[in-house]
């Protein structure tokens, strides 16, 4: 049996792309390990044995301990993995981005960094949301105002399709049990939507932190980005969990959500839509940099260099550093 250290590293071409793999996979209460370029998840009912190179993201629920082997042979396949509460309702921590370049990180930065582009990019974003509006030239407390009109009304229509009561937002931070079921309802799916976001923005090597609309807070880009299904997805679907019963709202709201985000391929539209507002003169997969492994140097007027080259030398840009 060979060890970890003989086994070839694996190169970006030879690794699963993003559109092709498993969106996540949510493990609890298990030991999870290596066999060979698979991972086995054991527990009491036995092993499973769930092939590496196709985990977008791997979930750790409560009750989950990995080795440093399975560690391992996800870094090297590229896989995400985020520590999760249970269920995957809560995000704690995550491990390296599943991709190898910084190019949607470096275009998050530029856009952010020119008030101009990112108030162009929060433009964007309604425009994603409400397709039917055109908010060219709106400012941003316009944008926020048209924001919130649009909530209010979604909650309207929702209450009066599902005949749900409708007293307005309600809710309490640190007590889930304060507000009625439908307000109970929109606070789990919205919990929900925030760790799928925040899940996505970190396989894709973004920074949590740099929002468009949202700002100084540790999440404030995650904000923005699960903001953008909170009218299509999240409403209606509290108003609906919320007519059919009371009982078990939280539980029963997440696993709605879940089928839903199955249903409709939520995480490939999420990291689409990313890719379009960092990168709009790009498409969707085409955005550059998915599978790059390359590292480069920053030379004058935008120019980029080979690394590892000493370039003390005035003609042939000097000798290999190594």
């Amino acid at each position: 049996m060979s060890t970890v250290s003989r086994r070839p590293a694996l190169t970006p071409r030879q690794l699963t792309r993003t559109g092709e793999r498993l969106s996540f996979v949510y493990l609890e209460r298990c030991t999870v390990h290596r066999d060979a370029n698979a991972i086995t998840a054991q527990d009491a009912e036995g092993t499973t044995h769930i092939p590496s190179a196709t985990i977008g993201t791997l979930l750790l629920g409560p009750g989950t301990r990995v080795t440093h082997q399975a560690m391992s042979v996800l870094g090297e396949t590229g896989a995400a993995v985020c520590w999760v509460g249970e269920h995957g309702v809560r995000y704690y921590a995550s491990g390296r981005a599943l991709s190898r370049s910084s190019a949607l990180m470096e275009a998050q930065a530029r856009q952010w960094a020119n008030p101009r582009s990112r108030l162009a990019v929060a433009r964007a974003m309604y425009r994603l949301r409400f397709p039917d509006e055109d908010p060219a030239g709106l400012t941003r407390h316009e944008l926020l105002g048209r924001e919130g009109k649009r909530v209010k009304d979604c909650y309207r229509v929702q209450a009066a399709r599902t005949g749900v009561p409708w007293r307005g937002r309600r809710y309490t931070p640190g007590d889930f049990t304060s507000g009625d079921a439908v307000n109970q309802a929109i606070t789990a799916a919205a919990q929900c939507m925030y760790g799928i976001a925040h899940a996505v923005v970190a396989s894709l090597g973004c920074s949590p932190a740099l929002g468009f609309i949202h700002s100084g807070h540790e999440l404030s880009f995650v904000l923005d980005i699960a903001d953008l299904y909170k009218t299509e997805i999240g409403i209606p679907l509290a108003f609906d969990v919320a007519a059919q019963d009371e009982e078990d709202i939280g539980p029963r709201t997440r696993r709605a959500l879940r089928d839903r985000i199955n249903e409709i391929s939520l995480l490939n539209r999420c990291v689409d839509d990313i890719k379009h507002l960092l990168l709009p003169e790009t498409t969707g997969s085409s955005a550059p940099g998915d599978d790059r492994d390359v590292v480069t140097l920053q030379s004058d007027h935008g120019h980029q260099v080979a690394s590892g080259i000493n370039y003390d030398g005035p003609e042939d840009y000097g000798d290999k550093l190594w």
